[in-house]
Protein backbone atom coordinates (compact mmCIF):
# COMPACT_ATOMS: atom_id res chain seq x y z
CA UNK A 1 0.00 0.00 0.00
CA UNK A 2 1.39 3.44 -0.92
CA UNK A 3 1.82 6.12 1.75
CA UNK A 4 -1.59 7.46 0.80
CA UNK A 5 -3.98 7.70 -2.13
CA UNK A 6 -4.91 11.25 -3.20
CA UNK A 7 -8.43 11.90 -4.44
CA UNK A 8 -8.70 15.10 -6.47
CA UNK A 9 -12.00 16.97 -6.31
CA UNK A 10 -12.99 18.60 -9.60
CA UNK A 11 -16.28 20.00 -10.84
CA UNK A 12 -16.10 21.57 -14.31
CA UNK A 13 -13.58 21.48 -17.15
CA UNK A 14 -14.44 24.54 -19.22
CA UNK A 15 -13.44 28.04 -20.27
CA UNK A 16 -16.15 29.67 -18.15
CA UNK A 17 -14.89 32.82 -16.42
CA UNK A 18 -14.60 32.23 -12.65
CA UNK A 19 -15.55 35.87 -12.13
CA UNK A 20 -19.05 34.89 -13.27
CA UNK A 21 -19.38 32.70 -10.21
CA UNK A 22 -17.91 29.48 -11.59
CA UNK A 23 -14.98 29.28 -9.18
CA UNK A 24 -14.70 25.52 -9.58
CA UNK A 25 -14.07 25.37 -13.31
CA UNK A 26 -10.67 24.27 -14.61
CA UNK A 27 -9.87 25.41 -18.19
CA UNK A 28 -9.11 22.54 -20.59
CA UNK A 29 -5.47 23.54 -21.13
CA UNK A 30 -4.86 23.67 -17.37
CA UNK A 31 -6.52 20.27 -17.00
CA UNK A 32 -4.22 18.84 -19.69
CA UNK A 33 -1.19 20.25 -17.90
CA UNK A 34 -2.35 18.76 -14.61
CA UNK A 35 -2.79 15.30 -16.12
CA UNK A 36 0.58 15.60 -17.89
CA UNK A 37 2.18 16.41 -14.54
CA UNK A 38 0.52 13.47 -12.80
CA UNK A 39 1.83 11.12 -15.48
CA UNK A 40 5.31 12.63 -15.25
CA UNK A 41 5.24 11.98 -11.50
CA UNK A 42 4.34 8.34 -12.06
CA UNK A 43 0.71 8.43 -10.92
CA UNK A 44 -1.80 5.89 -12.24
CA UNK A 45 -5.53 6.61 -11.97
CA UNK A 46 -7.87 4.17 -10.28
CA UNK A 47 -11.57 4.34 -9.38
CA UNK A 48 -13.12 4.19 -5.89
CA UNK A 49 -14.39 0.69 -6.67
CA UNK A 50 -10.88 -0.43 -7.58
CA UNK A 51 -9.59 1.06 -4.33
CA UNK A 52 -12.06 -1.09 -2.40
CA UNK A 53 -11.22 -4.20 -4.41
CA UNK A 54 -7.56 -3.64 -3.52
CA UNK A 55 -8.48 -3.16 0.14
CA UNK A 56 -10.19 -6.56 0.07
CA UNK A 57 -7.14 -8.16 -1.57
CA UNK A 58 -8.87 -8.70 -4.92
CA UNK A 59 -6.72 -6.24 -6.89
CA UNK A 60 -3.14 -4.97 -6.76
CA UNK A 61 -2.77 -1.20 -6.64
CA UNK A 62 -0.29 0.56 -8.92
CA UNK A 63 2.81 2.04 -7.30
CA UNK A 64 1.33 5.56 -7.13
CA UNK A 65 -2.48 5.42 -7.37
CA UNK A 66 -4.65 8.52 -7.60
CA UNK A 67 -8.41 9.07 -8.03
CA UNK A 68 -9.86 11.88 -10.17
CA UNK A 69 -13.38 12.78 -8.99
CA UNK A 70 -15.93 15.16 -10.49
CA UNK A 71 -18.93 16.43 -8.52
CA UNK A 72 -22.39 17.47 -9.77
CA UNK A 73 -22.36 15.96 -13.28
CA UNK A 74 -21.81 18.92 -15.60
CA UNK A 75 -22.14 18.26 -19.32
CA UNK A 76 -18.56 19.39 -19.92
CA UNK A 77 -17.47 16.27 -18.03
CA UNK A 78 -18.56 14.45 -21.19
CA UNK A 79 -17.86 16.99 -23.94
CA UNK A 80 -14.53 18.33 -22.65
CA UNK A 81 -13.17 16.27 -19.77
CA UNK A 82 -13.63 12.81 -21.29
CA UNK A 83 -11.59 13.40 -24.49
CA UNK A 84 -8.69 14.81 -22.44
CA UNK A 85 -8.96 11.93 -19.98
CA UNK A 86 -8.91 9.35 -22.76
CA UNK A 87 -5.96 11.03 -24.47
CA UNK A 88 -4.03 10.39 -21.25
CA UNK A 89 -5.43 6.85 -20.85
CA UNK A 90 -6.82 7.78 -17.44
CA UNK A 91 -9.90 6.93 -15.37
CA UNK A 92 -12.23 9.01 -13.20
CA UNK A 93 -15.43 8.95 -11.16
CA UNK A 94 -18.36 11.33 -11.75
CA UNK A 95 -20.75 11.92 -8.84
CA UNK A 96 -24.17 12.76 -10.27
CA UNK A 97 -27.07 14.55 -8.59
CA UNK A 98 -29.89 12.72 -10.35
CA UNK A 99 -32.48 15.54 -10.40
CA UNK A 100 -30.03 17.54 -12.53
CA UNK A 101 -29.84 14.88 -15.26
CA UNK A 102 -30.97 16.34 -18.59
CA UNK A 103 -31.14 19.92 -17.36
CA UNK A 104 -29.21 22.64 -19.24
CA UNK A 105 -25.43 22.30 -18.74
CA UNK A 106 -25.79 18.92 -17.02
CA UNK A 107 -25.26 15.37 -18.27
CA UNK A 108 -28.02 13.43 -20.01
CA UNK A 109 -28.75 9.76 -19.43
CA UNK A 110 -27.08 8.85 -22.73
CA UNK A 111 -23.97 10.83 -21.79
CA UNK A 112 -23.81 9.17 -18.37
CA UNK A 113 -24.03 5.73 -19.93
CA UNK A 114 -21.37 6.61 -22.49
CA UNK A 115 -19.05 7.93 -19.78
CA UNK A 116 -19.46 4.61 -18.02
CA UNK A 117 -18.74 2.72 -21.24
CA UNK A 118 -15.47 4.66 -21.50
CA UNK A 119 -14.24 3.59 -18.07
CA UNK A 120 -15.64 6.38 -15.90
CA UNK A 121 -17.25 5.17 -12.68
CA UNK A 122 -20.63 6.77 -11.95
CA UNK A 123 -21.41 7.58 -8.32
CA UNK A 124 -24.24 9.27 -6.45
CA UNK A 125 -24.29 12.90 -5.32
CA UNK A 126 -27.85 12.43 -3.94
CA UNK A 127 -31.05 13.28 -5.81
CA UNK A 128 -31.38 16.99 -5.04
CA UNK A 129 -27.87 18.07 -4.01
CA UNK A 130 -29.06 19.30 -0.63
CA UNK A 131 -26.58 19.19 2.28
CA UNK A 132 -27.69 16.07 4.13
CA UNK A 133 -26.99 17.58 7.54
CA UNK A 134 -29.87 20.02 6.88
CA UNK A 135 -32.39 17.17 6.46
CA UNK A 136 -34.12 14.83 8.87
CA UNK A 137 -33.21 11.14 8.99
CA UNK A 138 -35.93 9.97 6.61
CA UNK A 139 -35.04 12.59 4.01
CA UNK A 140 -31.38 11.67 4.28
CA UNK A 141 -32.21 8.04 3.55
CA UNK A 142 -34.44 9.07 0.67
CA UNK A 143 -31.65 11.10 -0.93
CA UNK A 144 -29.23 8.19 -0.62
CA UNK A 145 -31.62 5.54 -1.90
CA UNK A 146 -33.46 7.32 -4.72
CA UNK A 147 -30.40 8.53 -6.58
CA UNK A 148 -28.84 5.07 -6.53
CA UNK A 149 -32.01 3.28 -7.60
CA UNK A 150 -32.83 5.77 -10.34
CA UNK A 151 -29.42 5.44 -11.96
CA UNK A 152 -29.45 1.65 -11.77
CA UNK A 153 -32.96 1.57 -13.28
CA UNK A 154 -31.69 3.68 -16.17
CA UNK A 155 -28.82 1.47 -17.21
CA UNK A 156 -26.02 2.61 -14.93
CA UNK A 157 -24.13 -0.34 -13.48
CA UNK A 158 -24.42 -0.85 -9.73
CA UNK A 159 -23.67 2.45 -7.99
CA UNK A 160 -21.19 1.84 -5.19
CA UNK A 161 -19.73 5.33 -4.61
CA UNK A 162 -21.18 8.42 -2.96
CA UNK A 163 -20.21 12.07 -2.54
CA UNK A 164 -21.66 14.14 0.32
CA UNK A 165 -23.16 17.41 -1.03
CA UNK A 166 -20.98 20.31 0.13
CA UNK A 167 -18.83 17.69 1.84
CA UNK A 168 -21.14 17.77 4.88
CA UNK A 169 -21.86 14.61 6.87
CA UNK A 170 -22.85 13.46 10.35
CA UNK A 171 -21.46 10.54 12.42
CA UNK A 172 -24.46 8.35 11.51
CA UNK A 173 -24.11 8.64 7.74
CA UNK A 174 -21.31 6.13 7.09
CA UNK A 175 -23.44 3.34 8.57
CA UNK A 176 -26.51 4.56 6.66
CA UNK A 177 -24.58 4.37 3.39
CA UNK A 178 -23.25 0.93 4.23
CA UNK A 179 -26.77 -0.33 4.94
CA UNK A 180 -27.83 0.96 1.51
CA UNK A 181 -25.07 -1.00 -0.24
CA UNK A 182 -22.63 1.81 -0.93
CA UNK A 183 -18.96 0.89 -0.54
CA UNK A 184 -17.30 4.32 -0.43
CA UNK A 185 -18.10 7.98 0.18
CA UNK A 186 -15.97 11.10 -0.28
CA UNK A 187 -15.98 14.17 1.95
CA UNK A 188 -14.64 17.70 1.59
CA UNK A 189 -11.91 17.09 4.16
CA UNK A 190 -8.38 17.41 2.80
CA UNK A 191 -5.81 14.63 3.05
CA UNK A 192 -4.69 11.28 1.66
CA UNK A 193 -6.31 7.86 2.11
CA UNK A 194 -5.07 4.44 3.17
CA UNK A 195 -6.79 1.11 3.74
CA UNK A 196 -7.18 2.21 7.37
CA UNK A 197 -9.20 5.28 6.35
CA UNK A 198 -12.94 4.87 6.92
CA UNK A 199 -14.13 4.15 3.33
CA UNK A 200 -17.20 6.32 3.95
CA UNK A 201 -15.05 9.28 5.01
CA UNK A 202 -12.48 9.41 2.21
CA UNK A 203 -10.60 12.69 2.00
CA UNK A 204 -10.06 14.81 -1.11
CA UNK A 205 -7.91 17.62 -2.45
CA UNK A 206 -10.02 20.39 -3.93
CA UNK A 207 -8.93 21.62 -7.38
CA UNK A 208 -10.61 24.99 -8.10
CA UNK A 209 -9.92 27.40 -10.94
CA UNK A 210 -6.12 27.73 -11.04
CA UNK A 211 -5.10 31.34 -10.49
CA UNK A 212 -1.39 30.53 -10.37
CA UNK A 213 -1.12 27.83 -13.01
CA UNK A 214 0.47 24.44 -12.49
CA UNK A 215 2.45 25.63 -9.45
CA UNK A 216 -0.82 25.96 -7.51
CA UNK A 217 -1.81 22.41 -8.48
CA UNK A 218 1.54 21.04 -7.29
CA UNK A 219 1.20 22.94 -4.02
CA UNK A 220 -2.27 21.50 -3.37
CA UNK A 221 -0.97 17.96 -3.84
CA UNK A 222 1.94 18.64 -1.51
CA UNK A 223 -0.30 20.26 1.09
CA UNK A 224 -2.56 17.18 1.24
CA UNK A 225 0.45 14.93 1.83
CA UNK A 226 1.89 17.20 4.53
CA UNK A 227 -1.45 17.56 6.33
CA UNK A 228 -1.87 13.79 6.37
CA UNK A 229 1.59 13.30 7.88
CA UNK A 230 0.83 15.89 10.55
CA UNK A 231 -2.61 14.45 11.27
CA UNK A 232 -4.36 17.72 10.40
CA UNK A 233 -7.87 17.64 8.91
CA UNK A 234 -9.22 20.61 7.01
CA UNK A 235 -12.60 21.07 5.34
Amino acid sequence: MPAGVPILEYHMVSEVDPEEGWTYNVPPEDFRQQLDYLQQQGYTTITPLEFMKAKKGKLDLPEKPIILSFDDGYENNYTTMLPILEAHNMKAVVYMATNSIGRPNYLTWDELRELQDHGVEIGSHTANHQPLTHLDHEKQLEEMKLSKLLMEWNGIRTVFSFSYPNGEFSPEMPEMLKENEYLTAVTGDAGLNTFETNPYLLQRTNIPHPRFGLAEFKLRLLKAAVMTKLGIRQH
